[in-house]
């Protein structure tokens, strides 16, 4: 079958082809007039002409492609779309791509996997990495001339670009409210609490507050596993197990939060009447929880909008020093969270 080619939307058209790679490409430094790009697209229509990216990118050194690579932190988990987090952060990321004329390459990588050999193998004008860790996968990538944005790591590396919230602020945030609305004994469940983790920053602001206040830190009351929503269901399994002893508890992502409420339920015991909860993230999905779930809200969204919008600055101007972006956390009050009374 014949792949139709710019000199065939020229001919259709009556212009020559490299008038209609200007139009094509918007190029700013030529004047095509109205009628002309009318001309030229009505002729990409009629003939379905679809440009040819390889091509494109070999005459312009551009891929057009940002990589996004999600580290699998926890072995043998397809992890990536079991938390609605990542679906939320990943449309704004690839709304924000579309809208400049870019796609997207996403992959999970194991952690002995190298984000260099990836990155090379694709092509990509920039990359976008979320929730990883310090180590040989991050140093290898600066020998690459490509532009890195890590969201949501405590990587700090001039090298790298930074999106990402203070964790640590918003799990105080969370605790602190649990203890004014008179809780004091509070649970902690959480994927796994790795040194330099957005899990171990969020288990340090729950020590914060509960020092703050002057409480005991309890062995009995920290539950670690994975983020998702089967871990939730477990962990109120064990919570019934180690005796019920906290009157509420701080989970580190709402997608714990929902399977907590289901294990509960059908344990006969029920949020907030039996044990309050706050959560952190505020998807979508929160809002439509039964109950709806307090949690500290961050702008999932304008995160992944940011991420582009960084790496592609960077990629446009390669001598773009190192920039941090830190958004703004706020609690949102619902439903899952009553006030407990001394003696109950």
């Amino acid at each position: 079958m014949h792949r139709v080619s710019i000199k065939d939307v020229a001919r259709e058209a009556g212009v020559s082809a490299s008038t209609v790679s200007y139009v094509l490409n918007n190029t700013p430094t030529e004047t095509i007039s109205g009628e002309t790009r009318t001309r030229v697209m009505a002729a990409v229509r009629k003939l379905g002409y679809v440009p040819n990216l390889n091509a494109r990118s070999l005459s312009s050194r551009r891929s057009n492609l940002i990589g996004v690579l999600i580290p699998q932190t926890e072995p043998g988990r397809e992890f990536m779309f079991s938390n609605p987090f990542y679906g939320e952060l990943l449309s704004a990321v690839e709304y924000t791509a579309r809208q400049r004329g870019y796609h997207l390459l996403l992959s999970g990588t194991q952690e002995d996997q190298s984000y260099l050999s990836i990155a090379r193998n694709r092509g990509v004008d920039g990359i976008i990495i979320v929730g990883t860790y310090p180590g040989e996968n991050l140093t290898e990538l600066k020998r690459m001339d490509v532009p890195v944005v890590l969201v949501d790591s405590y990587v700090r590396d001039e090298d790298f670009h930074i999106i990402g919230i203070e964790d640590r602020e918003g799990a105080r945030m969370a605790v602190r409210y649990l203890i004014g609305k008179g809780h004091r004994r509070i649970g902690f469940i959480s994927g796994s609490i790795r040194e330099n983790g957005v899990n171990m920053k969020r288990y340090q602001g729950y020590c914060d507050a509960l020092q703050e206040a002057g409480l005991p830190l309890e062995k009995g009351a920290v539950y670690s596993g994975t983020v998702d929503y089967e871990y939730g269901l477990r962990a109120a399994e064990e919570y019934v197990r180690r005796g019920k002893a906290q009157s509420a508890v701080f989970l580190t992502a709402d997608v714990l939060s929902m399977g907590f409420v289901k294990g509960l339920r059908q344990m006969g015991l029920g949020v907030p009447d039996d044990v309050s909860l706050v959560s952190f993230d505020d998807v979508y999905l929160a809002n439509m929880a039964c109950p709806s779930l307090t949690t500290v809200h961050q702008d999932i969204r304008e995160k992944g909008r940011k991420a582009v919008e960084v790496v592609l600055e960077a990629a446009a101007d390669r001598e773009k020093r190192h920039t941090e972006w830190i958004l703004p956390l706020r609690l949102v009050e619902r439903d899952s969270v009553r006030e407990w009374r001394e003696g109950e």
